[in-house]
């Protein structure tokens, strides 16, 4: 009835949103690295303070926590102002269309759809990334009640990023007035030497971020056979020349869809012009630019975050020599907030979703099953938390110091054994090579040499 009385285009766009959670049904678990939370931790959306299954872990008894790092990647975002622009070339593109767009009702509708997206968002913290980061806070605090309580040290660090000094206020918040953790405010200490590194790994800079021949595989898929049927499909759906399209402005209506549930919580109209098959397309093709920018592509990817990496065991190594000497820990908690770019280069390193044949912009079909599936990895407030533990009563002197890794709250097991549970010594052991060997400085010269960059990668 109210699409009866309504002009013909809102007539379209209501009769549309009636049956947007059937055409999106499936979507939301192919966003890549715009995935809410949510998607890893499908508890929360029924209870967001859940700790969810198995929350116990397989501790003994007799172990208590000494030092917690976790590394935090910011909560939901809006999009950056290049996507901003994108969107709205592509939404001025229908709303140029000439008259009689009844005959194409996805057209009539998005035409309608009002573009509230601005480019002074560019890439800000949403209401929602607030919440992320408060109600985060709060699962860790009731996890680790030990290493959270009232008088403890809180580090807290963050890259220079708008949304990540944000996260990291929030997620202060979360923690409550309870907490004085030494005083009422705990200063937000920018470090984008750790949060950023990549910035300053001219290697990288050079031969990866500026440099087009790195991402030939993702450039090679949008043009693609499975990028190409994507594409026809929209273009019909939007009575749209093939022309007019291409896969970046396909991959803009797709990650609104993304945007739209992750900030509003609602169903776009965007996600209608989609399949749950156009989405695992559109989700390989964001993963192949992590991949070959930010995983297992090239080693440099990876190799530029030891300085992370090192910096995480120096301060283990601190706790364990304060704890032999019976000194109170002086840095029990350590929370740093950056990028999916922050983590997904230090998860390669460390080894974990590797899959047995890399990433090609000609294997999509071999890869249905991949481990690497960034959505899965870094959605939004992804975390990756290195928990040092002193057991008592244990057999041997290293079993004393044990590590637990936890990747956005579930226990992530060992290379080395398989299992959720390291001595510590064993742990620094597997990782020699990179604690000993992985120098910043010497990774990240460039070379000297004319060398071209694909020669050099």
């Amino acid at each position: 009835a109210a699409a009866a009385m309504a002009p013909p285009g809102e007539a379209v766009l209501l009769v549309l949103l009636l049956v947007l959670p059937l055409a999106s049904a499936g979507l939301s678990g192919y966003f890549g690295t715009k995935s809410r939370y949510e998607e890893v931790n499908p508890h929360l959306v029924r209870d967001p303070l859940s700790l969810g299954p198995g929350a116990g872990g397989s501790l003994p008894a007799s172990c208590a926590p000494l030092q917690l790092r976790a590394m935090l990647r910011h909560g939901t975002r809006y999009p950056t102002a290049g996507q901003v622009r994108r969107l709205g070339e592509l939404h001025a593109r229908l709303l140029r269309r000439p008259a009689g767009t009844a005959a194409c009702p996805a057209a009539a509708a998005l035409a309608a759809w009002p573009m509230w997206y601005e480019e002074s968002l560019d890439g800000r913290l949403a209401p929602q990334g607030r919440r992320d980061m408060e109600q985060l806070a709060q699962r860790m605090a009731a996890r680790f009640p030990a290493l959270f309580a009232a008088r403890r040290r809180l580090a807290l660090a963050s890259s220079s990023k708008h949304r990540c000094l944000q996260s990291g206020a929030a997620f202060r918040r979360g923690l409550g007035p309870t907490l004085d953790f030494g005083g009422d405010e705990v200063e937000i200490e920018v470090n984008d030497s750790l949060m950023r590194f990549f910035d300053h790994c001219a290697k990288f800079v050079a031969l990866v971020e500026e440099n087009d021949a790195a991402m030939c595989q993702v450039n090679a898929f949008k043009e693609g056979p499975e990028m190409k049927k994507v594409l026809e499909k929209v273009a019909s759906a939007l009575c749209l020349p093939v022309e007019e399209l291409n896969a970046d402005l396909v991959q803009v209506a797709f990650l609104t869809c993304s945007y739209e549930l992750a900030i509003k919580n609602v169903t776009s109209p965007w996600c209608s012009l989609f399949s749950e098959e156009d989405a695992k397309v559109l989700e390989y093709l964001n993963d192949l630019k992590q991949y070959w920018k930010r995983g297992y592509g090239y080693d440099i990817n990876s190799r530029s975050s030891c300085i992370l990496f090192q910096d995480i065991f120096q301060h283990l190594d601190k706790a364990v020599e304060e704890s032999k000497s019976s000194k109170p820990i002086s840095s029990p908690l350590i929370v740093q907030v950056g990028h999916a770019e922050t983590l997904q280069p230090l998860l390669a390193l460390m080894g974990y979703f590797k899959d047995d044949e890399p990433l090609l912009a000609n294997n999509y079909a071999q890869h249905t099953q991949r481990k690497f599936r960034s959505g899965r990895i870094v959605p939004y407030a992804a975390n990756l938390l290195f928990v040092l533990y002193h057991c008592d009563h244990v057999n041997a002197s290293q079993e004393e110091y044990r590590v637990q890794l936890l990747l956005n709250e579930k226990l992530l097991s060992f290379h080395h054994s398989n299992e959720t549970i390291s001595t510590y010594a064993d742990l620094k052991d597997y990782y020699k090579d990179i604690l000993e060997n992985c120098h910043f400085k010497e990774e990240c010269e460039l070379p000297k040499v004319n060398v071209t960059a694909v020669d050099e990668l």
